[in-house]
């Protein structure tokens, strides 16, 4: 069985729908046929034809069913089928007058309950074979007792169409039942999708709503400083500004429609370095995996840190694959200061004017 919802919903419906033909049948072949075969059994002229009937739709019945349930379909229908047209002829050989369309003659009216479940899931044109062919053995056997009569034809066609009608209606109703099931699962899957889409959406905004805000307050600061006097030549002050550039910069490219968005964020803070004239190479390395925003901004956070203090040059390389992705930056910039999120992993190395850093993201194992 699947384990996608629309297509387990839709399976719990078609079951449903093959017990219930599988019980429709059992109760109709215990609790009708049997008891008519023992109320009737001083009433025909070879009773054990009845019973051997009864038994042999019984057998048909019960290995129809196991099959059915277990798969879905019968593997066996037509070989099946001959039997169980078989039970109609030994009922002839039973009910040899016009007792074979009384309730003695029970057959015509039980067997198509059994070819339901026979040709579950197949087409159903090999249903309607099987009715024709089990009125053609009734009006054969009328014809060969000489009880072809208006009276007779006419009670035959009744015992036929109030059977048959109701065989073929619910054969017929049951796909119908499993195509609105799935119709209906694929609605509520995609209703359920939208929602959770528009809760994604709502966290993200509101997420970056947060993200500015913080942003808003550190600039607003730090322009409240410049305007008091605050020595742009400052290496604090300098470095604040660097540092409040690339988030700002950063914040604006997280918003931006890109196959690549964490290599787009860090070409963002190259591009800022650049303009300041600093020489930046980037380098990929594997196939960057499709991260979400916070996690994103948690790996870049220090390399565009880096890229934003940068003086003379800098060397940025992603490497990705196998559940990990490792973004590395070799600056001649001073050593940056923040703490990282659990599950990102900060190095930092200096040796002379030179700093090496490394974030490292890893999936769980």
């Amino acid at each position: 069985m699947s384990s996608e919802p629309t297509v387990l919903v839709a399976e719990r419906y078609a079951y449903g729908a093959t017990v219930a033909a599988v019980v429709i049948a059992g109760f109709w072949h215990v609790g009708y046929d049997l008891p008519m075969t023992i109320a009737n059994y001083d009433v025909y002229a070879h009773p054990w034809a009845a019973v051997l009937a009864w038994l042999v739709e019984l057998a048909v019945g019960a290995a129809a069913a196991a099959d059915v349930l277990h798969s879905g379909s019968t593997h066996w229908a037509w070989p099946l089928a001959v039997p169980l047209l078989g039970v109609a002829g030994l009922m002839v050989l039973a009910t040899p007058d016009a007792t074979i369309l009384q309730p003695a003659g029970w057959a015509w009216g039980s067997i198509g309950w059994v070819a339901v479940i026979l040709f579950w899931q197949r087409p159903f044109w090999h249903l309607m074979v099987f009715q024709v062919l089990n009125a053609a053995v009734l009006g054969t056997s009328m014809g060969v007792l000489g009880i072809s009569d208006h009276i007779n034809v006419a009670r035959a066609i009744m015992v036929l169409f109030g059977a048959v009608t109701m065989q073929l209606a619910f054969a017929f109703g049951a796909p119908g039942l499993h195509a609105a099931a799935r119709w209906a699962a694929r609605i509520s899957a995609a209703r359920a999708k939208a929602t959770a889409r528009r809760a994604a959406a709502e966290a993200v905004a509101a997420a970056r709503a947060q993200r500015y805000q913080e942003l808003h307050r550190s600039t607003s600061a730090l322009l409240a400083e410049l305007a008091g006097g605050a020595d742009p030549a400052d290496p604090d002050v300098r470095y604040r500004c660097l540092a409040g550039a690339a988030r700002l910069r950063r914040l604006l490219a997280e918003t931006d429609d890109v196959p690549d968005p964490l290599l787009h964020e860090l070409r963002a803070g190259a591009d800022v370095a650049e303009r300041r004239g600093v020489v930046v190479s980037l380098a990929v390395v594997g196939t960057v995996p499709d991260l979400p925003v916070d996690l994103r901004r948690a790996l870049t956070e220090a390399p565009i840190m880096a890229l934003s203090t940068a003086r003379g040059t800098a060397r940025v390389t992603v490497v990705a694959g196998d559940g990990e992705v490792a973004i590395g930056v070799v600056a001649d910039a001073p050593e940056v200061a923040i703490t990282t999120r659990p599950g990102i992993r900060l190095t930092q190395d200096r040796e002379g004017e030179r700093l090496w850093l490394e974030t490292v993201w890893q999936a769980a194992r």
